[in-house]
C-alpha cells in the first residue's frame, strides 16, 4: 500500500515556531485595520502595497497556507 505524503503538517514545526506563529496570527488583523485606514486618509502607493501584503498575510495564516 502507497503512504500518503503530506506536503503540510503544523504539529511537525518546532514549539517555538508555533507559538511565533499563533502570535502573528493575533496582531495581523489589527494592524491590517489600522493600516487599512491610513491608507483611507493618506493614500500613498507604498501604503496601497503594504496593506494588500498585510492582507494577503492575514489570509494566508487565517486559512492555514503558511
Amino acid at each position: 500500500m502507497r503512504r500518503r505524503i503530506n506536503k503540510f503538517n503544523k504539529y511537525r514545526y518546532p514549539p517555538w515556531l508555533r507559538q511565533t506563529r499563533a502570535v502573528c496570527v493575533q496582531f495581523i488583523i489589527p494592524i491590517t485595520v489600522v493600516q487599512g485606514v491610513r491608507t483611507i486618509l493618506i493614500p500613498t502607493s507604498f501604503d496601497v502595497l503594504f496593506l494588500a501584503v498585510l492582507i494577503l498575510l492575514a489570509a494566508a495564516l487565517h486559512l492555514d497556507w503558511i
